[in-house]
C-alpha cells in the first residue's frame, strides 16, 4: 500500500519526489521520507513519522543539497509501527551508502535477517525492508556491480513487493524491482521517473511504461532498461494517461472526497461514453477478447472483489442475473481461493478494484486463471496488473481517485456493471431485445439524475452535521437497496469511526431489531413504489416495526414517493429511475452524509486511521 517515486534527471529531485509523494500520500501516511544522491555531499536522507508535512517542515528547518537523482516513500505501516526510525528509505551496509524504499511484505524476511545478524550486521529498525537494504549492500561490496547484486538479492525475496535502490557510488542511476506489487515507469525527454501509479509523475508527463511481474528496471535520465528477475532483456510498450495533473488536484473543494463525490456525474457519463449508443444498445470492444460462442458457454459467473468494489459487484449482480439469466455469486477477494472453490472453463470471473492493484483480487483471479477459468476485468487504473492479466477490461474512466474512501469510483463500476449486464443480455438473448434497449436508454439519463441528486443534498448535509456525536447508525434496504445500505454503513465506518451495520430489511426481524431502542438512528434505503412488484410495501411495515420501538428513521426514496413521508422523521428524495438503476442514485446521500459527520467531527475525510488506498498486500 505504500507509495514510492525515484525520479533522475536535470529537475530538483527533492521538488519531484516531495510533489509526487503529496499526491500518492493516499496510499499510507503513516511516515514519510526521501534520499537524494548530490554532487560533494553523497547521500543525504530525511524521515518523519506522521504524514508528509511532517518530513516537509523538517526539510524546511534543514535544507537538503541540490540534487538530480533520489528516491521518496510514503507509508502504510506492516512491520514496525509508524516511528522516524521505522520510516523509509532504509540505508545499508556499514558505510551507509545504499539507500532502498519498499512497498509489500517480505515474507522470509526473518531468516534472512537471521543470516546477517549471524555476520554481525547492525539494524537500526523493526522492519522487513532494512533486510533487503543491508542484503544488497553486502551483495555490491562483494561483486562490485550493482544491478547484478540487486538481481541477486531480489531472487532471494519471497512475498510481494516493490523495490527502489539507489547507492552513492553509483550516482546516476535508481534500480527497481516488481513482484506482486504495482511499478510504474514515466517516460521524460532526458529524464525519467518511477512511481506505484501514474499520479507520482503526470505533472511532469503522460507517457508511461507498466512494469511486468519479476521484472527489473534500470533507469537513468537517458535510459531505461527492463530485464526479467534471471536477466534476460524484456520489451515493454508504451502508453499515455488519459488525465493530467489538474484531475488529481483539489480544484478549490475542501476535501478531495467531496470534490471526487461532485464529479461523479462525469465519472458516471466517462464510463458510458461510446458504449452504450443512443438507441440503448451496448457495444462493449474491450471484451471482444471473449467471442459470442463464449459468452453463451457461460454457466455461471462469480464477482471477486473488497470493500466497496465487493458492494458494487452486489448491486450488479442483480442487473446480470435478471438480463442475461446466468447465475451470479459474489466472493470476496480474500475468501475466494481459499475454501477450495468450484470454477470451470465455463465460469465467468469479474475482478472488479479500482485500483488494479488489490493483491487479495489479483491472486483470486490468479487461482481462477489456473482453473481455465476466464476472466474480466473492472478497473479503473489504465496499465494496472489486473487488466494486464485478464482475458478482457472494461475501464471506468473515472478519473483519479484520491479520497482513501471511494466515491467516484463505485458509481462508475455500478455503471460498468450494469453495461455488462446490458451486453450480456444482448448476447445471450434470453430477455426481449426491445426490453434491453429501453433500459439502455434509461442508463443513459444517469448523468443528469446523478447531477439532480448533488444539486439537492443540503438537508443531508444539516442532518450529518446534527448526528455528529450518534454512537452508532443503522442502514437497511431490500433489492439493490441492501448493497447501498452496506455501503453507506460502511462510509460511516470509515470515515467517522462509529459502530454503524448494513442489513437487509428483511432480516431485522430475524435478530437485528434487538438493536433499535429510543433514538437509534436508522437510515432506510426505500425501493420505488411503481413497480407492479415493488418492495415498498414491505419495507414501509420494516419502518413502522422499527419506528413502534423508537427509532429515528431517515428514509432516501424517489421523489413521488407519498407514502413514506408519513412514516419517517425525514426523506431525502432522489429521482425516480428503473429500480434496477436507483443503487447508483441512492448511494450519493450516503456518501454526503458520511462526509458531513465525520466532518463535523474534525476528522480528516481523506485520510482515515489506519486505512490506505490501495491495498497491495494480502
Amino acid at each position: 500500500m505504500c507509495g514510492i517515486v525515484g525520479y533522475v534527471g536535470p529537475k530538483s529531485t527533492l521538488d519531484v519526489l516531495l510533489g509526487g509523494l503529496r499526491r500518492l500520500e493516499y496510499r499510507g501516511y503513516d511516515s514519510a521520507g526521501v534520499s537524494i544522491i548530490a554532487p560533494g555531499s553523497g547521500l543525504q536522507t530525511r524521515k518523519k513519522a506522521g504524514k508528509l508535512d511532517n518530513l516537509v517542515a523538517d526539510i524546511e528547518a534543514h535544507p537538503l543539497p541540490i540534487s538530480h537523482i533520489g528516491i521518496g516513500h510514503t507509508r502504510w505501516a506492516t512491520h514496525g509501527a509508524p516511528t522516524d526510525t521505522n520510516a523509509h528509505p532504509h540505508l545499508g551496509g556499514s558505510a551507509s551508502k545504499l539507500s532502498l524504499i519498499h512497498n509489500g511484505i517480505i515474507e522470509n524476511f526473518a531468516e534472512l535477517k537471521a543470516e546477517l545478524l549471524a555476520e554481525g550486521t547492525k539494524f537500526s529498525s523493526e522492519t522487513d525492508s532494512e533486510v533487503a537494504a543491508h542484503l544488497i549492500a553486502r551483495e555490491y561490496e562483494i561483486l562490485g556491480d550493482l544491478p547484478t547484486a540487486f538481481a541477486k538479492v531480489v531472487n532471494r525475496l519471497h512475498g510481494a513487493f516493490t523495490i527502489l535502490v539507489i547507492h552513492e557510488d553509483e550516482p546516476d542511476v535508481v534500480l527497481a524491482a516488481r513482484k506482486n506489487a504495482p511499478l510504474v515507469i514515466g517516460l521524460g525527454d532526458g529524464e525519467n521517473f518511477l512511481g506505484s501509479d501514474v499520479a507520482a509523475f503526470v505533472e511532469h508527463t503522460r507517457r508511461a511504461i507498466s512494469v511486468g511481474q519479476d521484472e527489473i528496471v534500470i533507469l537513468r535520465a537517458d535510459s531505461v532498461q527492463l530485464q526479467s528477475f534471471a536477466g534476460a532483456p524484456v520489451t515493454f510498450e508504451e502508453f499515455t494517461v488519459d488525465w493530467d495533473a489538474s484531475a488529481a488536484s483539489k480544484g478549490g473543494w475542501s476535501s478531495f472526497m467531496a470534490k471526487e463525490i461532485a464529479d461523479q456525474p462525469q465519472a458516471v457519463a466517462d464510463t458510458l461514453m461510446g458504449r452504450l449508443n443512443s438507441d440503448g444498445s451496448v457495444r462493449l470492444t474491450e471484451v471482444d477478447g471473449l467471442s459470442v460462442a463464449d459468452i453463451k458457454a457461460i454457466d455461471r459467473i462469480i464477482m471477486v472483489a473488497c470493500g466497496t468494489a465487493a458492494y458494487a459487484c452486489d448491486i450488479a449482480k442483480y442487473a446480470i442475473e435478471k438480463f442475461s439469466r446466468i447465475p451470479v455469486q459474489v466472493e470476496l477477494s480474500h475468501e475466494f481461493r481459499y475454501r477450495d472453490p468450484i470454477v470451470t472453463p465455463n465460469t465467468l470471473i469479474v475482478a472488479v478494484s479500482q485500483s488494479g492493484e488489490t493483491m487479495d483480487t489479483l491472486m483470486a483471479t490468479r487461482f481462477a486463471k489456473e482453473q481455465g477459468a476466464k476472466v474480466l476485468a473492472i478497473c479503473n487504473t489504465q496499465g494496472a496488473t489486473l487488466a494486464r492479466e485478464s482475458d478482457a477490461v472494461i475501464y471506468t474512466h473515472a478519473g483519479p481517485e484520491v479520497a482513501v474512501a471511494s466515491t467516484k469510483a463505485l458509481t462508475a463500476q455500478i455503471t460498468a456493471g450494469m453495461l455488462l449486464a446490458l451486453f450480456l443480455g444482448q448476447n445471450r438473448g434470453v430477455v426481449a431485445q426491445e426490453t434491453l434497449l429501453q433500459l439502455g436508454q434509461e442508463l443513459l439519463k444517469m448523468p443528469a439524475r446523478v447531477t439532480k441528486v448533488l444539486e439537492n443534498l443540503d438537508d443531508v448535509r444539516a442532518l450529518g452535521r446534527e448526528m455528529a456525536n450518534a454512537k452508532s447508525v443503522l442502514f437497511l434496504g431490500r433489492n439493490v437497496g441492501f448493497p447501498v445500505a452496506m455501503e453507506g454503513a460502511l462510509k460511516l465506518k470509515e470515515l467517522a469511526y462509529i459502530h454503524a451495520e448494513g442489513f437487509a430489511a428483511g432480516e431485522l426481524k430475524h435478530g437485528p431489531i434487538a438493536l433499535i431502542e429510543e433514538g437509534q438512528p436508522v437510515i432506510v434505503i426505500v425501493p420505488s413504489p411503481r413497480d407492479a412488484d415493488s418492495l415498498h410495501p414491505k419495507v414501509i411495515s420494516n419502518i413502522q416495526e422499527i419506528r413502534a420501538r423508537g427509532a429515528r428513521v431517515i428514509a432516501i426514496a424517489e421523489v413521488g414517493d407519498e407514502q413514506v413521508g408519513h412514516y419517517a422523521e425525514h426523506v431525502i428524495f432522489v429521482p425516480q429511475s428503473e429500480n434496477i438503476f436507483s443503487a447508483i442514485l441512492t448511494v450519493i446521500p450516503l456518501q454526503v452524509f458520511a462526509l458531513e459527520l465525520s466532518t463535523a467531527k474534525g476528522l480528516d475525510v481523506d485520510q482515515p486511521r489506519n486505512l490506505a488506498k490501495s491495498v497491495t498486500v494480502e
